[in-house]
């Protein structure tokens, strides 16, 4: 986890970097008109067979056929998707009234060639549980990713930016994983016997398809109602509200993927993980999103600059809805690596339906009513995912509700001596405003932990100390 994790932030670092000195570069039309492309992009691929590489890290013996068939199976899959994707292109742009839109979707299309290259090796070293040789290439592709974002916004490339830094951090990692992984193989096109595989991968892919529409509905909602630099706005709020959720979870739920398959028949042990992967990690998130949305004004003033001035309000009300977004991503991992995807696809399903309803609803309001109605659909979403989940990995309600209450309660009193410290404060400018706030937010979360719970601090310091 320290290695996963530990380099994805040095890399998050880095990217953000580039990101934020991007974002000051380019406008807010820019992003609204990638964002538009996303949505394309993110749909196809759910497809991409990722899932695929999911059911050769679940299962518990993976002989040299069947990675041969996985590796056939992700070239026909990411050909098929590339072609549909250049295809359908004007159909999206149409939709958006963009014409842009077109151009940028067919060249993303060359995307689909690394996913192969990329989905196989990651699945054999995520076997070995060698998550080292990952984090290396992760943080030289992002390297490469940042390079080619500043050399592009310095030379005037405006959206096309954006465009071609994911293709140099896709092409980097597909080389560098497969040199780590030494896939040096031919694909088999040879199926038979495979079908265990397929089954579990479509199964994933049904509930990452539910995911896309949960996850991409704002967007492809809003793009229909939206101007591209109100979008643009949007977008970027969602951005910097889920940098915790999107950037920092995922690694480490690929690690807990790994481990919980390998402990999958020990239901008691599975529930003990879960159980301090939640802990741990609503301890550094909910601090983080509490904190964000009372920060949000200042931030966004220091970080992206005064034409972003918009985004704040719309920051500190995103912020607000990721904490039950943060539990509910933690369930996925040890209900997939028990072998109940369904349960997953389920969940998705779910979500897909009840935030695209308030979406649909929300977006009638501009873009505070969208991100307002991520506050109200969110917390029906996880509990109705948690009734769901929870038996599966031996988990029962209060013990949920007793690992979670630590971190909100210190993170409820920071934001509460926040608040009102921002408003005693005089006038400030944005950066020492910012700076002291994130002083005293720090002094004060820390404090309540050494005092109130200091049980999950030493938790926390054992797991770094690699006891248990």
């Amino acid at each position: 986890m320290i290695w996963r994790s530990g380099t994805q932030i040095v890399g998050q670092m880095i990217a953000w970097g580039s990101t934020f000195l991007v974002i000051r570069i380019l406008s807010p039309g820019d992003y609204g008109l990638f964002a538009m492309t996303q949505v394309i992009l993110v749909l196809l691929n759910m497809l991409n067979g990722y899932g695929l590489a999911s059911a050769l890290i679940q299962k518990a013996d993976a002989d040299p056929r069947s990675i041969r068939q996985l590796f056939g199976m992700l070239i026909l899959l990411n050909l098929g998707l590339g072609a549909i994707q250049f295809a359908a292109a004007p159909l999206a742009a149409s939709y958006f009234r963009h014409p842009e839109v077109a151009g940028l979707l067919r060249v993303q299309a060359l995307l689909y060639i690394t996913t192969p290259f990329i989905a196989l090796p990651y699945a054999l070293l995520s076997r070995r549980m060698d998550f080292k040789s990952q984090a290396a290439v992760n943080l030289i592709s992002a390297v490469a990713g940042a390079i080619v974002a500043l050399t592009g916004a310095w030379s005037g490339w405006g959206v096309w930016t954006l465009v071609f830094a994911p293709m140099a951090l896709f092409a980097t990692r597909a080389l560098g994983l497969t040199i780590a992984a030494r896939t040096w193989i031919l694909p088999s096109f040879d199926f038979r016997g495979a079908g265990g595989m397929a089954r579990y991968g479509g199964l994933m892919a049904t509930g990452q398809l539910f995911w896309f529409v949960q996850s991409q509905a704002d967007v492809f909602i809003a793009g229909r109602h939206f101007d591209a630099h109100t979008l643009g706005i949007y977008t970027t709020s969602l951005f910097l509200a889920q940098i915790f959720v999107a950037k920092f979870v995922p690694p480490l739920n690929d690690v807990a993927f790994s481990a919980y398959a390998r402990i999958q028949d020990d239901i008691a042990s599975v529930a003990a993980a879960f159980l301090k992967s939640v802990r741990i990690i609503l301890l550094v998130a909910m601090p983080f999103y509490l904190g964000l949305a009372v920060v949000a004004e200042p931030l966004v003033h220091v970080i992206l600059g005064a034409k972003w001035v918009e985004t704040g309000p719309v920051v500190a009300l995103l912020a607000l809805a990721m904490p039950f977004m943060t539990l509910q991503v933690l369930f996925a991992p040890a209900c997939d690596a028990r072998g109940k995807p369904g349960i997953s696809a389920r969940n998705s399903a779910t979500g897909a339906a009840i935030l695209a309803t308030a979406f649909l609803a929300g977006v009638h309001w501009g873009v505070i009513g969208l991100a307002t109605s991520w506050i109200v659909a969110y917390p029906v979403y996880l509990a109705i995912s948690a009734w769901r989940t929870l038996p599966v990995i031996g988990v029962r309600w209060g013990v949920l509700l007793a690992a979670v209450s630590t971190p909100v309660l210190a993170s409820v009193a920071m934001a509460l001596v926040l608040v009102i410290v921002d408003r005693a404060l005089p006038p400030l400018a944005p950066l020492p405003r910012l700076t002291l706030l994130i002083a005293i937010g720090a002094a004060t979360y820390g404090a309540w932990l050494l005092l109130f719970a200091r049980s999950a601090v030493d938790e926390i310091i054992g797991l770094l100390r690699n006891r248990g």
